[in-house]
């Protein structure tokens, strides 16, 4: 039988092993959104726009999938978060939701918004809400991820929901 230290350092997702796997390649996950993942066990992201000061790992990480295993040399800053393993020919920006619940809160009710709630310490939440096949995203096209700004009670919702209300309000 396998132990939970069989799989340290594992990340299930997808992949083709060191094929142009990216966005170009019609992967169909857009490079703006961070997934919540609950069958990885570490944070990569793919789009290094997210990420500031992306140097070399001291270590290398074996990057396991389905389609075989990615060596990955880089690590990076996500702002607001911490250190995520930086893979340009990976299909996806991916939290492990093990690793998230670590440093946050975690919230989740599937007879409610059927979203998961990322509590920071602060009073903010990042809300990741399934996509139409099931996976757990936060879109982060006009958003800084995971940073609490000065405007505190925006980061409380969603770039839609605050565009919503903000529509809402000039109507009336």
């Amino acid at each position: 039988m396998f132990s939970d230290d069989d799989y340290e350092g594992f990340a299930f997702i997808q992949d083709v092993n060191d094929v142009n796997c990216n966005m170009n390649n019609k992967a169909g996950i857009p490079d703006s959104w961070i997934l919540l993942d609950s069958q990885s066990t570490v944070d990569v992201f793919m789009n290094k726009k997210l990420l500031k000061n992306v140097p070399d790992a001291k270590t290398p990480l074996s990057l396991h999938c389905n389609a075989g295993v990615a060596t990955v040399n880089k690590v990076g800053d996500l702002a607001g978060y911490g250190t995520v393993w930086y893979y340009e020919n990976g299909i996806a920006n991916i939290l492990s939701l093990n690793n998230v619940k670590k440093k946050y809160r975690v919230t989740y009710d599937s007879t409610a918004s059927g979203c998961f709630k990322v509590h920071k310490t602060d009073g903010t939440k990042r809300v990741f809400k399934p996509s139409k096949k099931g996976l757990f995203y936060s879109s982060v096209n006009n958003d800084i991820v995971l940073v609490t700004t000065i405007e505190d009670k925006i980061n409380k919702y969603s770039v839609r929901e605050y565009s919503n209300a903000k529509k809402a309000c000039e109507h009336q």
